[in-house]
């Protein structure tokens, strides 16, 4: 028997969550629960039943920067496809459940939108009344891909780009005291255009999967005074014992002076103030430092304050940590963090679901995949061509597990080489590379951004290799994971099917082994479809598969000596029909027993064996073998042995 997953994992204790009042939109007819239904589910999570259509992900989105006053606006939303040139239509089609993705099976609806259709969203809402004169801010987590939004009629804007947050300020479209009316339409040209997309495409097959279109994060709406913060950047330095804060703000609140406080356990242990948009540096003495083995996390509290008094308040957290390369005591350039050695080994992670597709069906789901990940002895995954939602990385901060961030891939059919990238659309990518790491930037747990996947779209890598280094210096970049090596970026990183191998080790660039392994085993009652699953190789049973991937990370040791300093496993779960993970699409099998996992993975983060050697490999270079068909003479396998005869 296969190891099933209980419903509710253990693991991990419940401690510190970030609670806050949640102000609800109104009753919800209790017919909403019952009317509703998943569309067509073809394999189910142990979290599929837990969705409540009347308040679906109900968690406070953005657990970094926090605000009492909110509502959330998921639930059942109003829909219609429609021609993309078509107006705004008369009449709607049905309902759906935001924010899952119009094609997933627990939106309610289960169908594909083509490139020459347009989505569109409608609901009601209404402002709660003790948010008196207050501004107003929609925001929507992400929706893929192009979004133009309505409020009462008024158009807000556009925005594009299908993985990060983005708002819009409705306080003048408003009604007072009345219900308001919100309208969203969406176009998706899919694999049709060159926008980064990851692996989402209109022809799923082999490790092509179903694509996302529309809302699929949270929606919600916030209040806030005029002049309010609109973001924090939070820089740890742990050689300098501080924390650079920068506490930027809307328009009018510019010239505006702030304060920031550092606490730990509810203590304040460091303060700064200046003026708004400058960066302030918070001394933490002998700070408690953030890692895998020990998640601790900081709250700070930053304020706008005018004459004495605030104006605007957030709160949130932040890690004490540091990542970066540096030389062992056997002099190999490795992966640091807090300045010392550490090797990272961990799972690709595509952020797939059964049910929900690109969205986890509940916030228990979400924290499960970081926990299983953890419990079977990996210390980091690869987020893989995908952006997830601030509370996945926000599990991965209080839980301890390093990220290494894809930038999602965006390219045309069949172009797997470098490519000339349209103007247009490499402005795109470098508009939502950006944005991901402005949305990302204070999390603890992400070590690496990652730009290119291979030679998905590659392009410009030099440029954008060395303007994400300028952007966010605290962090390595991976130029490009597998195939394409320009010489540039922190590591050198290779892909190995099913491998393992180490690239030659460098001066000046770490080496990491981006994708490795891809052993397949389907699970009979746990496939996305039973016949024609796909695997890079694959198993008939258990045993098989676990002898196999033994084999593979038994040989890792050797690798490290040599100067690998980390290594991606394929993957954690499997994803549609391709059956490599180490647990089923639907999560309720793990494939390999968890203790013969941690008693392989452990060894990997022991110091490296010191390798000495003795005939260079033509992995490495080229080598010259003599030979003969006779005995040779005596001594002939001493090194000193004259074989030029």
């Amino acid at each position: 028997m296969m190891r099933g997953i209980a419903r509710r994992p253990a693991g991990f204790p419940r401690d510190r969550e970030i609670i806050l009042a949640v102000v609800l939109a109104g009753a919800v007819p209790a017919l909403v629960r019952a009317e509703y239904k998943p569309a067509n589910l073809r394999l189910a999570t142990p979290w599929s039943q837990d969705v409540d259509p009347a308040a679906p992900l109900p968690e406070y989105p953005r657990p970094q920067m926090t605000r009492d006053a909110w509502q959330n606006l998921n639930g059942m939303w109003e829909y219609a496809i429609r021609p993309a040139d078509a107006a705004q239509p008369a009449k709607f089609d049905g309902e759906i459940l935001v924010p899952f993705a119009i094609e997933s099976a627990l939106s309610g609806v289960g169908r594909a939108v083509k490139p020459d259709e347009r989505l569109w969203y409608r609901r009601m809402f209404q402002i709660p009344k003790d948010w008196g004169d207050a501004h107003v801010l929609l925001h929507f987590g992400a929706v893929d891909w192009e979004a133009r939004c309505w409020v009462n009629g008024v158009e807000l804007g556009v925005h594009r780009g299908g993985y990060t947050p983005f708002s819009f300020d409705i306080t003048k479209a408003l009604k007072a005291g009345a219900a308001n009316e919100l309208v969203l339409s969406v176009w998706d040209p899919s694999q049709h255009a060159a926008q980064p997309r990851g692996k989402q495409t209109l022809d799923p097959k082999v490790i092509w999967y179903t694509p996302t279109t529309g809302i699929w994060q949270t929606v919600w709406i916030e209040a806030m005074p005029a002049r309010h913060i609109t973001h924090v950047r939070l820089t740890p330095d742990i050689d300098a014992q501080a924390l650079k804060v920068q506490v930027d703000g809307n328009a009018s609140a510019a010239s505006m002076h702030c304060a920031v406080v550092a606490l730990a356990g509810g203590t304040e242990v460091g303060k700064a103030a200046g003026k708004v948009g400058d960066e302030l540096v918070i001394a933490i003495p002998l700070p408690h430092l953030w890692s895998p083995d020990d998640p601790y996390l900081y709250d700070y509290q930053a304020r706008i304050v005018e004459d004495g008094k605030t104006v605007d308040e957030v709160r949130g957290y932040f890690g004490m940590r540091k990542i970066s390369t540096g030389k062992d005591d056997q002099d190999v350039l490795r992966l640091m963090l807090n300045n010392q050695p550490l090797f990272e080994f961990g799972p690709l992670d595509q952020g797939f679901w059964p049910d929900g597709i690109y969205t986890a069906p509940t916030d228990e789901a979400l924290r499960f995949d970081i926990e299983i990940t953890k419990r079977l002895g990996f210390n980091m995954t690869r987020k893989h061509v995908k952006v997830e939602p601030a509370r996945w990385y926000y599990w991965c901060d209080k839980l301890g597990l390093l990220v290494w961030q894809d930038m999602p891939s965006g390219f045309r059919p069949n172009e797997y080489e470098p490519v000339e990238m349209p103007v247009d659309m490499a402005t795109q990518f470098q508009t939502e590379l950006r944005a991901m790491i402005d949305a990302l930037y204070d999390h603890p747990a992400i070590v690496m951004w990652v730009i290119f996947n291979e030679g998905w779209g590659q392009h410009d890598t030099q440029k954008f290799t060395a303007w994400a280094k300028e952007y966010d210096p605290s962090r390595l970049i991976n130029a490009a994971s597998g195939w394409h090596d320009r010489g540039v970026g922190d590591v050198r990183d290779i892909h190995s099917y099913p491998g393992p191998e180490a690239p030659p080790r460098e001066e000046k660039r770490a080496a990491v082994l981006g994708e490795f392994g891809g052993l397949g085993l389907p699970v009979e009652g746990h496939t996305w479809q039973e016949k024609k699953n796909w695997g890079y190789r694959s198993y008939d049973d258990r045993a098989a598969l676990t002898q196999a991937y033994a084999e593979l990370v038994e040989q890792i040791p050797v690798l490290e000596g040599l100067g690998l300093s980390a290594a991606v496993y394929t993957q954690i779960t499997d994803v549609e029909i391709e059956v490599n993970g180490l647990l089923t699409y639907d999560r309720q099998v793990i494939k390999m027993a968890e203790d013969r996992l941690e008693r392989l993975h452990a060894p990997l983060y022991a110091k490296p064996p010191r390798v000495t050697v003795l005939s260079p490999s033509a992995a490495g270079e080229a080598v010259t073998w003599r030979y003969t068909l006779e005995k040779p003479a005596a001594g002939w396998e001493r090194s000193d042995f004259d074989d030029s005869g």
